[in-house]
């Protein structure tokens, strides 16, 4: 299964191996259970130190192993054939399992061994889920430090029985003790203020801590990391607080249009990204979001405040609002009662979950249309419903999309609401807006893509100007209606939300930031003049 360099790859990763560890497989007759025994196999052979034990009598789920160190206490377990996405979630549990260290602060190690009660979480994930990793190796990964916590991780296209009667219609999903936790991408810093409180009110402590900030960014995007690194190369104290890390980027899969850079992925750059903020001396508060902003002349001591949802407060002389957009609602009926009960904004991550049905793609942009493309490799047939008369995608998209045979595309309808039992999706109804007739489209999933929402909801009612669409209004400069105050990206008006634009407009906003500081006094300086 595995090709002669992934397994050389992978062999030299398990000479980091402390201790033996033991692969016991959970085997039926199936095909899957055949591939699986003939993974495992394969993995056992690259280390004297693992061991493959088979089983078919036991009440596991097939096919499935479970990962253990010999004589340990885990309980690990993989209710798929881990390999696409997955595959970095498999190799990191076998290191880890195997006492390699791991490459998380010591804090957060403390953190999950102090853990004191039973945690059974199941994560149902997709192979082509971009997401899904970084829950599937938190867990794992308490699994191995900590007794009491166990995880199971299922390929819901493996396992399409339980996640219909489950209703599980989005991926990430997370279980704990059988009861719904979460769903979408978490990272381990987010699951465990979940479980223990004290761990948020800590970390609020130590953000509060901080002393002010020349430049304070807000958001940890293109526009947000761009921003941070050109201020932090101007040798001026630069601290970044962002809600989640990479922003909408990691929500992207193909990037094709990134100069210089041929191809890549969303999870790719932010990686990318996170390296080249590394190298600066940048604060970064990941996992803490912004409530509210104070300017300087309201402050009462010359600095811009800003609070966060944890209770805790920050100042700066400056602030860089780069928070970004996220997926816009159509807003009608039935679509945020069947969110991820058949209503998705993901084809990447929940696509597989729809496996030979019928769903629909709403909006005939890029996003749409590749949407689309991408279902109808998976799903029975796509259906494209665009409001306007012609799709808006790029020719070379539309060519593509009118080849593939199992695609209908309708234009000039309005969607009139999504329809289900109850329970799920089972349909969409639209208006023919040429004849005024309604139509309805038998169903099982409705994917949205019709583009971006600013995240300025938490600047309304301040004195920060808006955009009737709820966009921060900015001059040529980046700046704001608000003293030194600047914004970049996506939650703006510049024209044409892409990737390497945002990186541009987070470049120059952190040159005007600078260009204000040199003009303006600290406020500790002018109170002494």
């Amino acid at each position: 299964m595995l090709d002669a360099t992934l397994k050389g790859q992978l062999q030299a990763y398990l000479t980091k191996l402390v201790h033996p560890i033991e692969l016991v497989a959970s085997l039926d007759d199936s095909d899957a259970s055949r591939e699986l025994q003939s993974l495992l196999a394969e993995i056992a052979e690259l280390s004297n130190l693992i061991t493959l034990v088979e089983k078919r009598d036991d009440d596991e789920r097939k096919p499935s192993f479970s990962i253990n160190r010999k004589g340990g206490d885990m309980s690990l377990r993989f209710a798929a054939i881990p390999l696409g996405h997955e595959f970095t979630s498999l190799v990191l549990a076998l290191l880890q399992a195997g006492g390699h260290p791991p490459k998380v602060d010591q804090e957060v190690i403390d953190q999950i061994k102090a853990l004191d009660a039973d945690f059974h979480f199941e994560v149902f994930m997709s192979l082509s889920c971009h997401n899904c990793p970084d829950v599937v190796q938190a867990l794992n990964l308490m699994a191995v430090l900590n007794p009491r916590v166990s995880a199971v991780t299922i390929d819901g296209a493996l396992f399409q029985k339980e996640v219909e009667e489950r209703q599980i219609m989005a991926v990430p999903m997370i279980f704990l003790n059988g009861q719904h936790f979460g769903q979408g991408r978490m990272t381990i810093e987010e699951i465990l203020p979940k479980l223990d409180t004290k761990v948020a009110e800590r970390e609020a402590e130590k953000v509060s801590a901080r002393a002010p900030f020349d430049v304070l960014v807000v958001g940890g995007g293109p526009a947000g990391t761009a921003a941070a690194i050109y201020a932090a190369r101007k040798g001026i104290r630069t601290g970044l607080v962002a809600e989640r890390f990479g922003g909408q980027v990691m929500d992207t899969l193909g990037i094709e249009n990134f100069i210089s850079v041929k191809e890549t992925e969303g999870p790719k750059l932010v990686a990318a990204l996170e390296e080249h903020v590394k190298a600066y001396d940048i604060d970064v508060m990941n996992l803490q979001r912004v409530e509210k902003l104070v300017p300087a002349a309201e402050s009462g001591d010359g600095y811009i405040h800003l609070t966060l949802a944890s209770g805790a407060k920050l100042k700066s002389r400056s602030v860089i609002l780069s928070t970004g957009a996220r997926w816009r609602e159509i807003n009608v009926p039935g679509e945020r009662e069947y969110r991820n009960h058949g209503v998705a904004y993901c084809p990447h991550c929940d696509g597989p979950l729809f496996k030979g049905k019928n769903v629909a793609v709403i909006g005939g942009g890029n996003s749409g249309v590749e949407a689309a493309i991408d279902l109808a490799g998976v799903v029975g047939h796509v259906t494209l419903i665009e409001f306007d008369k012609q799709l808006r995608a790029d020719a070379v998209l539309q060519r593509k999309l009118h080849s593939l045979p199992n695609v209908k595309v309708i234009t000039h309808a309005q969607t009139k609401d999504i329809v289900g039992d109850g329970k799920k999706v089972n349909g969409l109804n639209y208006i023919d807006r040429a004849s005024g007739d309604l139509n309805h489209v038998d169903l099982e999933g409705v994917f949205i893509q019709i583009g971006l929402v600013p995240n300025t909801e938490w600047l309304k009612g301040s004195s920060m100007a808006l955009t009737k669409y709820g966009e921060i209004d900015i001059d040529a400069r980046c700046e704001t209606s608000i003293a030194g105050v600047f914004a970049a990206g996506d939650v703006t008006t510049v024209p044409y939300k892409q990737i390497i634009i945002a990186m541009g407009e987070g470049s120059k906003a952190a040159i005007s930031a600078f260009d204000y500081l040199i003009r303006h006094s600290a406020p500790e300086a002018a109170a002494a003049a």
